[in-house]
């Protein structure tokens, strides 16, 4: 993970020592928000702009793509859950068909 989060470039605030990059406890707290927003199916451009705006104290803007992701997955709930009804309405269909 270390190596994408160079390769994304968020690792400007990082120190580099002898070419090699010296992170501190801010970084790591970093490095933890940007994993937990992967794991949350943020794209790596998502990540780049909630993270500027992080850095930019705009909390306004941060719980905006929040909401916004959030909104996505709950659609996506929805859509399995009535996928799942519909798997359900066909099983029982077919367990009423050999009642008979």
């Amino acid at each position: 993970m270390l190596k994408e989060y160079e390769i994304w470039g968020l690792c400007q605030e990082v120190k580099k020592v002898m070419g090699s990059w010296q992170y501190d406890e801010t970084d790591f707290e970093r490095l933890n928000l940007i994993m937990m927003l992967y794991d949350l199916d943020f794209t790596v451009e998502e990540i780049k702009k909630y993270m500027k705006l992080s850095l930019e104290k705009n909390e306004r803007e941060c719980l905006k793509l929040l909401n916004k992701k959030r909104k996505g997955i709950l659609d996506e709930v929805h859509l399995k859950e009535k996928q799942l009804s519909r798997i359900d309405y066909l099983r029982y269909e077919m367990d009423w068909e050999n009642k008979e």
